[in-house]
């Protein structure tokens, strides 16, 4: 068998899911862009393996770890996309930006939404703000 042909099908899955990481903007598909990287190194670990002739089958027993590995991965994974889509609605990566940085300076950044979504400080209500003070006679 010519290692050639396992690399060069390797490289086209890696190449596709490292597209899908860097250009999709829902959560799950950049899971699935994840894990068709993780399939290209099981491939090449297996390719490599056999191409090697190796006794110990080392190649084959670290594509097992790795699919363990990415198993957890993934389960994890779609435990916190399922979280973050109950609380906020959305699995767009590109909106998920409280844990980021804030911006130099501590200005607001408005977002692409609308102009004045930032402009009126938003409603708390009565019971969320400030208690209210008790007359005493």
């Amino acid at each position: 068998m010519h290692l050639a042909y396992p690399a060069v099908l390797a490289v086209l899955l890696f190449c596709t899911g490292l597209y899908g990481v860097l250009a999709r903007r829902n959560a799950i598909l950049v899971l699935m862009s994840v894990e068709l990287m993780l399939n290209a190194v099981n491939l090449n670990l297996v390719a490599f393996d056999v191409w090697l002739r190796d006794t110990l089958h080392a190649g084959q027993a670290l594509t097992l770890f790795t699919i363990a590995i990415a198993a957890a991965e993934i389960g994890i994974g779609l435990a916190i996309v399922l979280l973050v889509y109950r609380n906020r609605g959305t699995s767009d990566v590109d909106r998920l930006r409280d844990l980021a940085d804030p911006p130099p300076g501590g200005q607001v950044v408005p977002t692409d939404e609308s102009d004045d979504s930032m402009a009126a400080a938003p409603d708390n209500g009565p019971d969320q703000g400030t208690p209210a003070r008790r007359q005493t006679a």
